[in-house]
């Protein structure tokens, strides 16, 4: 072992034998306290100290030689183990003899034992409590009173200086705010404050958000006495808030990559030098960035972190935005995986753009809906996916994934509703989507009324061949008990249409189809003078095309529509009669205010070619009921027969108007409607019947649910005097 690398220990032991004054001195030095030399000023200085006639007394306590004599003998071996050490003398047990001058003697110690300080205490000789037993539960304090039998105290609340910042800050303050939670209650004093400097930071933070960097706030709480002096005294807590300097946008910088135009996204960051730095302002021109780029060719455009660097010496801030647009993309090809509910093949139907089309995310999330709307799905996801093809306009094509869950294809549904004529009618339905894929649904439905009970079955193929367009096949058998007739009849029909839905709402839709009826009704013979029974077979070619310019097909609020309505027939009854039914309906919606909807509907029919007893009685035109002239029953408006029953006529005419009020999801609807039919093939304005009255709007998510109350202005004998009709949508 090298010196390095090794410790040295050394071990020095002086003993000293005893001398009868060297142990007195000890001795005296246990029963006396030493007091400590005196210092400073007070200090005896040496010619004041008393001089000793001891000879001794300069000499050392231990003389030199003694000293090293008692040292152990040490070793040359740096490695050697330390020598033992010689045991010490036993104190001793005899009390010295004292000079009769010195200090009284004391109490001497036997061995290292203390005598006793005094009593001792029993309870210090008691067994510790076992940790098990212990008491964890930590001390309550006065703000951790939650008893409810414990005394509240009420405190008012008040704020200042937050107005100076606008005027709805207060109002965003008072939702937030820690102390109104509380309702002027809290357990203790301790609880306001805590409340308060929360609201303190609340309102600071509320602050800056509108651009107040500089805002401080203070809360102070004060004691307000009650007059009645038996009541408890409440406190006064105050925010008082100091907004500071407005900082507003002194640049705005944005780091993107070259866009097509140029400034795309300059353009859509909607923030102008000058410009408060308010976070909403802020966020929603970033928002604005992040959603208006996609719908431009942009899908994967990510917006970075914001940097505005403040200078308190303007003051203002200079705003930098990072933007990665990524590749600006157009329309590629569809993919899909998981359940294969549709294949490719079909999934193409849905689309409402072009392969090479650029990109719009907007048609992507149509697309999504589309499928959806098929109610095949429990879930369903459309999202772009890159490919690093460049196509020749310089856009790189983005195919769009589609990611497909089965759903239960099968479901019941059902429509509830009660009109003055036609009385309650119920209706239920069972379908299953696509018994027949691809969305071939095979539908069940069934009617129980008070006047009305049937059965039906159809066959529907929805985008057949084309998005919206639907193949049916319906067949059904019917009994309606009416005043008009009583008719039981079975049909048969096929049809062809395209349709407008929430999701796609179209400018045009049409259908055309074919009908075969056979139907046996009552029917009064004015010839005979009585009622009979008559089977009429009638093949019909019902056609309808619409325009239609409104902002809603379930709650329009503007525009209007345009629909005309044609079918060739041929009854059947005898001989062989064709006729022409056509009818012609506008309607028109106009907003006065944001709340208030003016809303007009005319409409006239006219039968073509056949007398009116030629024509089964459920061919006929009917005016009245809630779909008509409020006010009147059901097909009870135009000529009667001498038992007092509408026999219906070959024309018609109609208007209404309303003035629709909303407040939230409740409406109120005042209309008066006018109309009337004829037994003219032509529809005149001579005879008009009016009826008026007020409804009630309940607004959902698939409509609104309609409470009608009207009654007859210029009612005939007969008519009743007040008319109900509950149902779901706008009466137009």
């Amino acid at each position: 072992m090298t010196a390095s690398n090794s410790r040295h220990h050394w071990l020095a032991l002086a003993l000293v034998a005893s001398t009868t004054g060297f142990a007195g001195a000890g001795s005296a030095q246990l029963v006396k306290p030493g007091t400590a030399p005196a210092k400073g000023p007070d200090a005896p200085k040496p010619s004041d100290q008393p001089q000793s006639n001891d000879p001794r007394s300069n000499a050392p306590i231990v003389p030199d030689a003694e000293f090293d004599s008692a040292l152990p003998p040490l070793s040359g071996d740096l490695n050697a183990p330390l020598e033992a050490m010689a045991p010490l003398p036993a104190p001793s047990t005899q009390t010295p003899a004292t000079p009769a001058a010195a200090t009284p003697p004391a109490t001497t110690l036997a061995g290292d034992v203390l005598p006793p300080t005094g009593p001792s205490d029993p309870q210090l000789a008691q067994p510790l409590t076992p940790l098990s037993s212990f008491d964890t539960t930590p001390l309550q304090t006065a703000a951790d009173v939650k008893d409810k039998d414990a005394p509240e105290i009420r405190y008012e609340t008040a704020t200042k200086g937050l107005d100076k910042a606008g005027d709805g800050l207060e109002g965003e303050y008072k939702a937030l705010s820690a102390l109104a939670e509380g309702k002027g209650k809290a357990a203790n004093a301790t609880q306001v404050a805590a409340r308060a400097r929360e609201d303190e930071a609340l309102a600071v933070r509320l602050l800056k958000s509108l651009g107040y960097y500089d805002a401080t706030a203070i809360s102070t709480i004060e004691t307000i006495p009650d007059a009645d002096k038996t009541k408890p005294a409440r406190l006064k807590a105050t925010v008082s808030a100091q907004p500071g300097r407005l900082y507003s946008l002194s640049s705005i910088t944005v780091k993107a990559d070259a866009t097509t135009p140029p400034d795309l996204v300059r353009t859509q960051l909607p923030l102008k030098v000058g410009d408060p730095i308010e976070a909403a302002r802020i966020q929603g021109a970033e928002a604005n960035v992040s959603l208006t780029l996609p719908q431009q060719g942009y899908p994967f455009v990510k917006v970075g972190e914001r940097d505005i660097l403040l200078d308190d010496q303007t003051p203002t801030g200079a705003y930098t935005l990072p933007v990665d647009t990524g590749p600006r993309s157009s329309f590629g090809q569809l993919r899909t995986e998981g359940d294969p509910v549709f294949d490719l093949e079909h999934l193409s139907l849905f689309p409402r753009f072009k392969a090479g089309d650029l990109y719009d995310n907007r048609m992507t999330d149509d697309l999504r809906d589309a499928l959806v709307a098929t109610s095949l799905f429990s879930t369903v996801s459309v999202e772009p996916v890159r490919t690093g093809t460049i196509n020749p306009d310089g856009t790189e094509q983005v195919d769009l994934l589609v990611r497909q869950s089965e759903g239960k294809p099968r479901s019941l549904g059902g429509n509830v509703g009660f009109s003055t004529g036609q009385g309650f009618r119920a209706e239920g339905t069972w379908q299953h989507r696509n018994l027949f894929p691809y969305e071939g649904a095979l539908i069940a439905s069934v009617i129980a009324g008070t006047q009305e009970q049937g059965l039906a079955g159809t066959f529907r193929r929805a985008n057949a061949g084309k998005r919206d367009k639907t193949f049916s096949l319906t067949a059904g058998a019917n009994h309606s008990n009416y005043d008009a007739y009583d008719a039981f009849t079975t049909s048969v029909g096929v049809r062809w249409s395209y349709d407008s839905t929430p999701i796609w709402q179209k400018p045009l839709t049409y259908y055309y189809g074919g009908e075969l009826v056979g139907t046996n009704e009552s029917v009064y013979d004015f010839t005979q003078g009585k009622d009979v029974r008559r089977t009429y077979g009638i093949v019909a070619l019902p056609g309808q095309i619409k325009f239609d310019r409104s902002d809603s097909l379930l709650n329009p609020t503007k525009g209007y529509r345009l629909t005309l309505n044609l079918s060739p027939e041929t009854s059947v009854q005898g001989s062989v009669k064709p006729y022409v039914r056509t009818m012609i309906e506008g309607t028109f919606y106009y907003p006065v205010s944001s709340s208030i909807v003016i809303a007009g509907r005319a409409k006239a029919g006219s039968i073509q070619g056949v007398d009116r007893d030629d024509l089964a009685p459920s061919r006929r035109y009917y005016g009245g009921g809630g779909g008509s002239v409020r006010g009147y029953g059901y097909q009870r408006l135009g000529p009667f027969d001498p038992n007092g029953n509408p026999v219906g006529g070959r024309s018609l005419n109609e208007f209404a108007l309303e003035a629709r009020y909303r407040f939230g999801d409740y409406g109120i609807v005042p209309f008066i409607d006018a109309g009337n039919s004829y037994e003219s093939s032509t529809p005149n304005l001579s005879s008009l019947r009016y009826g008026a009255g007020i409804g009630g709007r309940f607004y959902t998510s698939f409509g609104p649910m309609r409470f009608d109350v009207a009654t007859p202005l210029n009612p005939r004998k007969g008519d009743g005097k007040v008319a109900l009709y509950i149902s779901i949508g706008q009466a137009f």
